[in-house]
Parts: structure tokens; C-alpha cells; sequence
């Protein structure tokens, strides 16, 4: 595992210094409780603090040294199969690792070469080691609500989160499309969203669900300009995506 301290999201940079209108709409949405730590859900790499070519050629000079590392955390890795759930093993596909969290009730699949990294306010994080803008990253907010619907439609609740979490205040955003889906008697809200920074455009895709008092958020993305590569992994990412009972 790899503490990043370089990889600032809004999470960590954004709502720490957030206006008192801009909670006051949180604690609204019921993502907040009394006592709880203030944290949006899910990641975004901020623009001015990441630039696609700053990053890519550090990569290109450290990343793949970092890669060769990998392996010591792949046999790790493959033994949690062993602890998810049958029916979410039963999905797992070639080019995927699983991974599952006993105590926050979710599971989910990443690209086989990604690698966990630690980042300040996320609740797992993993990403690709040499193209810095594809990672996937859940967060938990705790949440007195207990279906997703209870915030609107999926249309209204990406909106709300790409507007005021998943991107910085900098970003153009465009909400491409957005559905919903139930599993296991749980609703799942998915979109599909793009932002673009003056440097990178980053296009995403973000699943969200409400279960366990916690409101789930896994966003999933890459460049634009490799959007057309990646768009069917990351797919398989979000739809893996499923919280169970604790």
C-alpha cells in the first residue's frame, strides 16, 4: 500500500474551507449527522493541483518503478477472494481483482495493475500508476436516510454531487447521463459526467447508494482522451459496485 500525498481532492482541499451556505446544504441532504467528520463524497483530482503533463512525466519516471512493486500486494490481494460474499464472487472477471470490506458492508472489482494508495479522507482508494487521472475511490458519509430515492431522482442527486463534490469549483462539468438500478432490494443511482480542467478534461462515472446509516459513493474515471480505451472497465467497475448488510 502507497501513501500518496500528493493527490488532493476536493474531500481534503475543497471542504475543509467550505462556506458556511455550502455545509448548511450538506447537513440538509442528510449526509452529515452531529459528531460526524465533514467529508464529501468521492474523488476528483483537483486542476490546480495536478496537471496531466507535470504528472504523467513523474509517472513515466517513477511510476513504473513503483509497478514492479506491485506484486509483494497481489497475493494479498487474490487471498481476499476468499472473504467476499459467493454471489459477488460469482461476478468476477478477467482483467479484475476483488475487493471487499467486511466492516463498511461493500464489495467491488478494479483493473488488474491498479494499486491501493492511502488518501486522506477516502475510505479506499486505487489507481493506475502511470496514468494519474484513472482510479477508482469510495467514500462513506454517514446518513439518516434510508434509500437513495429519499434524495430525489438520480438526475437531481448527480447534479447535486458533481456540483458541489465530485468537482472543483474551477471545473466545467456536464452531466451526461444518469439511471437507476435495484439489486438485492437496494437502489443504486449511476451517472455519467465529464469535467473539464484549463490543463485535462476527466470523464467519469459515479455510483452511489444509501445503506448500513452510510451514504456510498465509488467514482470511477479517466483523461478524455482515453475515455474510448477505458470506458467498458471502468463500466465494470461501477456496476460491481454492492453494499451487504454489518
Amino acid at each position: 500500500m502507497v501513501l500518496v500525498q500528493n493527490y488532493i481532492t476536493p474531500c481534503q482541499a475543497y471542504l475543509p474551507n467550505a462556506s458556511s451556505s455550502q455545509v448548511d446544504v450538506m447537513h440538509q441532504l442528510g449526509w452529515f449527522r452531529s459528531g460526524h467528520n465533514r467529508r464529501a463524497p468521492g474523488c476528483v483530482i483537483r486542476s490546480e493541483n495536478v496537471t496531466e503533463t507535470s504528472t504523467s512525466s513523474c509517472q513515466d519516471r517513477l511510476g513504473r518503478r513503483q509497478f514492479l512493486a506491485v506484486g509483494p500486494t497481489i497475493v494479498p490481494l487474490l487471498l481476499m477472494t476468499s472473504q467476499i460474499p459467493t454471489s459477488f464472487a460469482a461476478g468476477n472477471k478477467k482483467g479484475f481483482l476483488p475487493v471487499t470490506d467486511k466492516k463498511d458492508g461493500y464489495s467491488f472489482l478494479y483493473p488488474f495493475g491498479w494499486q491501493e494508495v492511502v488518501v486522506e479522507g477516502e475510505d479506499k482508494v486505487f489507481k493506475d500508476v502511470i496514468e494519474p487521472l484513472e482510479s477508482a475511490s469510495v467514500n462513506l458519509v454517514p446518513s439518516s436516510k434510508e434509500d437513495i430515492r429519499d434524495f430525489g431522482s438520480p438526475q437531481q442527486v448527480a447534479e447535486t454531487l458533481i456540483k458541489k463534490f465530485l468537482a472543483s469549483p474551477s471545473q466545467k462539468t456536464k452531466l451526461i447521463e444518469s439511471s437507476e438500478r435495484v439489486v438485492d432490494g437496494k437502489t443504486y443511482y449511476t451517472f455519467e459526467f465529464v469535467a473539464q480542467a484549463p490543463n485535462y478534461t476527466r470523464h467519469a462515472l459515479t455510483v452511489v447508494c444509501i445503506g448500513n446509516g452510510k451514504f456510498y459513493t465509488l467514482t470511477t474515471g479517466a483523461n478524455e482522451r482515453r475515455w474510448g480505451k477505458m470506458k467498458d472497465r471502468l463500466q465494470t467497475v461501477v456496476d460491481s459496485f454492492q453494499i451487504f448488510n454489518v
